[in-house]
């Protein structure tokens, strides 16, 4: 059987990136023939490895070209999403694949417009409001608006609507093209973390998305009760610089340190005690899992989507209404103060991840493929 995913670049470092990556790696050495096609990659070096024997085709359309310019956007993207379909259909007559899958990005309106024997697969590795949840302002809070609603629209015209979470799916509503497939990590921590070392750890880009700036308000009231606490932030973006001051001018410097993004983030975990997500808004947070994986338990903003899917309260973590800061630094120093709780969490989180493993959620994309090549 023939894959043919569509994906925007392999150059990013992102978990969208990452785990397509690692799916079509994947179905490659289950014997599928697996093709990947993008429009922005401009001859950059993928990020993740990718299989030597997985066929890569950039269409040099380069959308991102237009970021930032609104106007400039508007002129062109017609012009863009021509020539996407015209060269996307081209490569689909050429490889002839019995599955095409869409990553939600500028393929998502073109590729159903393409006459084809394929069954088409759209993902979406975000959550529904996606597009509205930046809270851009001006024309662009308009189009945001517009394109969540033809969003829904165009997920009917696809053969299955694959989204991350059950929260997210109840939010699209009753589609019956839709099923949930959460994403895999690739290894499971042999044993859980010991849970000792006075340290929380946050991890993400430093965006707005993430929160960052908030679990930095929350610090003091965790650090006034268990000074000798450390919070670790791990990661890059645009407001490095801005979570920096804020730090400082709160006068956390001694308790709060952010650093550079790691290969060994399985060592990091392992010489954390306790996990804390403070994002806006999610898709499936990646980062949750990993943290289940080896064993931590979690404090975690309710935000939409994924940590309610991921998180059962009080049994492998907790889970605080979107934007209680006083109920978030309470469960924080519950965990602190409590080791044999933070043990016992530790230990039903570490248990829980065995349903986000490759085997089986590769085990469930195999099996939608292998029904709908059977559907004629």
């Amino acid at each position: 059987m023939k894959i043919l995913y569509n994906l925007a670049g392999t150059f990013n470092s992102g978990g969208m990136e990452r785990i397509v990556i690692s799916k079509a790696n994947a179905l490659n050495e289950a014997g599928f023939r697996v093709f990947i096609v993008t429009t922005e990659q401009q001859g950059r070096k993928p990020y993740f490895k990718i299989d030597d024997r997985i066929e890569c085709i950039d269409l040099g359309i380069n959308y991102s070209r237009d970021n930032g310019r609104l106007l400039h956007k508007l002129l062109h993207f017609p012009f863009r999403q021509r020539k996407h379909l015209c060269m996307l259909r081209k490569v689909i007559e050429e490889k002839d694949p019995d599955i095409i899958i869409s990553t939600f990005g500028n393929e998502v309106r073109v590729l159903p417009k393409i006459k084809t024997r394929a069954k088409k697969v759209l993902e979406i590795h975000f959550s529904k409001y996606f597009r509205t949840q930046e809270n851009r302002r001006g024309l662009w809070r308009i189009i945001d608006r517009l394109r969540t609603r033809q969003d829904q629209r165009t997920v009917s015209a696809y053969d299955k609507f694959i989204v991350l979470t059950y929260e997210d799916k109840a939010l699209w509503g009753d589609i019956p093209n839709i099923e949930v497939i959460p994403n895999f990590i690739d290894n499971v921590s042999t044993a859980p973390a010991k849970l000792e070392n006075k340290k929380c750890l946050a991890i993400g880009r430093l965006t707005y998305q993430k929160g960052f700036d908030r679990l930095v308000s929350i610090w003091p009231l965790v650090h006034k009760q268990c000074p000798e606490w450390e919070l670790a932030i791990y990661g890059n973006g645009e407001q490095r610089e801005n979570l920096q001051r804020q730090i400082e001018k709160m006068g956390l410097s001694d308790s709060i340190e952010i650093h550079d993004p790691t290969s060994e983030i399985s060592e990091v975990y392992q010489n954390i005690s306790i996990l804390l997500s403070t994002s806006r808004y999610e898709g499936l947070p990646m980062v949750l899992i990993e943290g289940l994986s080896h064993g931590l338990p979690i404090v975690s903003y309710a935000c939409k989507c994924g940590p309610r899917d991921i998180i059962e309260d009080v049994v492998n973590g907790f889970i605080v209404e979107e934007g209680d800061a006083d109920a978030f630094a309470t469960r924080v120093i519950e965990l602190i103060n409590n080791y044999e709780l933070r043990k016992q969490i530790g230990y039903n989180a570490w248990m829980s991840s065995q349903k986000y493993t490759k085997d089986v959620v590769m085990l469930r994309w195999t099996k939608l493929f292998t029904e709908l090549h059977r559907i004629k």
